[in-house]
């Protein structure tokens, strides 16, 4: 883990940080390798009880840093997505899955931005805090891509089909009104931070072996076959990266034009 993110204790309770506010938290390779590094070094302590994640500088996280793109297209013809190499996720679904599966509850204080994947780490948290101010965005598709780091399975345990086919098509921006009418948040909070702090040290003083069970239970039967639909978010996602038309979309967004796509 680096200075990317980091990781702060109130007794039972820590608090993650993404730190990089500079970009407004957005993601490159070394940025997901420190928020994966966050959630893996939280796993087994015994001692964290719950945990609030969050972004510096008044952002969640505005996704992917397309200045990155060019490092992500190369691991994805070296690597590929396909490759599981974290438990049943790629290295870019772990950003996400990480807190799914962290055994202890995850809050997450929204402030600013969470767009594409920061959108989809967002969703991995048990509980989410927005400011109403906060503006979110399934983002992929402005980039030629599909949600990639978790989303077919965290979204789809929020969202009903026709809204997370809306969202996805249109990679429209919407409020945080909206988040909360759809189910995307839990809660609005003038300072989300604090408020998802305070839920954090409630749940903390719940026996830790009930709440632990409780999540894990809650998981196992909500969602079924997590491990396939990673498969195929990846498998969808290898074949577009580096193709003409996302190659244009990219482009586009960096020279403020409308893209020209091939059919």
């Amino acid at each position: 883990m680096s200075d990317r993110v980091t990781i702060s204790r109130d007794g039972p309770v820590a608090t993650v940080t993404m730190n990089r506010p500079d970009k407004l938290n957005a993601l490159d390779v070394t940025q997901i390798e420190a928020i994966v590094a966050a959630g893996a070094s939280l796993a087994t302590a015994r001692d964290v009880r719950a945990v609030v994640l969050t972004g510096a500088g008044g952002s969640f996280c505005a996704g992917l840093d397309i200045a990155a793109m060019p490092v992500i297209a190369e691991l994805a013809r070296s690597t590929g997505f396909m490759t599981r190499s974290h438990g049943r996720s790629n290295l870019f679904q772990a950003a996400a899955m990480t807190w799914a599966e962290l055994p202890q509850p995850v809050i997450a204080a929204v402030e600013g931005h969470a767009y594409g994947g920061g959108f989809q780490i967002m969703l991995g948290a048990d509980i989410r805090v927005a400011a109403p101010s906060a503006k979110f965005a399934i983002m992929e598709a402005k980039w030629g891509l599909v949600p990639d780091m978790g989303g077919m399975v965290l979204a789809r345990r929020l969202l009903r089909g026709d809204v997370l086919r809306r969202l996805t098509y249109t990679a429209e921006v919407f409020d945080a009104e909206g988040a909360l009418d759809w189910g995307v948040v839990t809660e609005l909070a003038d300072d989300p931070l604090a408020r998802a702090q305070a839920l954090a040290a409630m749940i903390a003083s719940r026996s830790p072996d009930a709440v632990r069970a409780a999540k894990r239970l809650i998981s196992d039967t909500e969602v079924m076959g997590a491990g396939d639909v990673l498969l195929e978010e990846s498998a969808a996602q290898e074949a577009l990266v580096g193709q003409p038309n996302q190659l244009e979309a990219v482009m586009a967004g960096f020279e403020k034009r409308e893209p020209k796509f091939t059919d």
